[in-house]
C-alpha cells in the first residue's frame, strides 16, 4: 500500500518537513553566520534570504513585495543594506549586491557547507539535491509570482551537495507560497486576510486548494523517489 493516497497528500506532507529542514541547517549556521555578520559589520537580512537570487539577477522593490507577501520587514532591511553598502539600488529601480555584498554572499555559501556537514553527515544529500532540483525545475513558474523571482538559484562550480540542497528546498518553500497565495486570491482574500482568517471551512478549503497546486510539481518524480525525498529530508529534521 503506498504511503501517501495521492499526489495533494504527499503535498500537503512533505511541506512542513522542507520548512523544517530548512530552519535546521539555518539554526546550525546562526552562530557562524552571526560571528561574520559582526567581523563584516553587515546586516545579515536579505543577503541571507537571497543568498541564492542575488548573485544571478537584480530585483525590483515589487518583486521583493512579493517575495515577502506578509510584511514589509523585508524593505526596512532593504535601507540597512544600502545604507551600508552591500546592496545599491539603480536610477531604474533595480536592487544589486554590491561587491562587498557579494563577498558577504560567497563566504556566507561556505558556512553554510560546513554547517550542513556537520548537521545533515552521514546522509546522502547528492541524492536529496538531484531529487529537490527536479522537482524544482518541474514546479510551475507562476507569472508575478515568488519563485519566478526566486529561481533559478545561484550554484556556482563547486557549490556543495549540503548547500544545493539548503538552497533548492528554500526556493520550493516560494513555491508552495505561489500555490497558498493563488489559492486565497481565488478565494477573494487579501495577505492580510488570510493572515487574519480563523479555522473553519473556507480555511480548509484553501488549504486543500493549496496542496493540489502544489502537488503537480512532485509529479516528475516517482512514487519510490517520492519516498526517497520524503524520508530522507525527515531524517534531515
Amino acid at each position: 500500500m503506498p504511503k501517501f493516497h495521492d499526489l495533494s497528500e504527499y503535498a500537503a506532507t512533505i511541506a512542513p518537513i522542507i520548512d523544517a529542514a530548512h530552519v535546521n541547517l539555518h539554526a546550525a549556521a546562526l552562530r557562524s553566520v552571526t560571528d561574520l555578520a559582526e567581523s563584516s559589520g553587515v546586516t545579515p537580512g536579505l543577503l541571507v534570504d537571497l543568498r541564492f537570487t542575488l548573485p544571478l539577477r537584480p530585483l525590483t522593490r515589487p518583486q521583493l513585495a512579493t517575495l515577502y507577501r506578509y510584511g514589509d520587514a523585508a524593505l526596512r532591511e532593504l535601507d540597512d543594506h544600502l545604507g551600508e553598502g552591500t546592496m545599491t539600488e539603480d536610477p531604474g529601480g533595480l536592487l544589486r549586491p554590491t561587491r562587498e555584498g557579494l563577498a558577504f554572499i560567497h563566504r556566507l555559501y561556505d558556512l553554510h557547507a560546513a554547517a550542513a556537514e556537520r548537521a545533515w553527515a552521514g546522509h546522502d544529500l547528492p541524492a536529496l539535491a538531484g531529487l529537490a532540483g527536479r522537482v524544482l525545475d518541474s514546479a510551475e513558474r507562476v507569472p508575478g509570482g515568488a519563485l519566478e523571482v526566486a529561481v533559478p538559484p545561484y550554484e556556482p562550480e563547486g557549490t556543495s551537495p549540503g548547500v544545493l540542497l539548503f538552497n533548492r528546498i528554500a526556493a520550493l518553500r516560494h513555491h508552495r507560497a505561489d500555490a497558498h497565495a493563488t489559492a486565497w486570491q481565488a478565494q477573494g482574500l487579501t495577505a492580510a486576510g488570510i493572515v487574519a482568517l480563523a479555522d473553519g471551512p473556507l480555511r480548509a478549503r484553501i488549504e486543500a486548494d493549496t496542496d493540489q497546486r502544489a502537488a503537480a510539481a512532485y509529479r516528475t518524480l516517482s512514487a519510490d523517489e517520492r519516498d526517497t525525498l520524503h524520508g530522507g529530508l525527515l531524517k534531515l529534521v
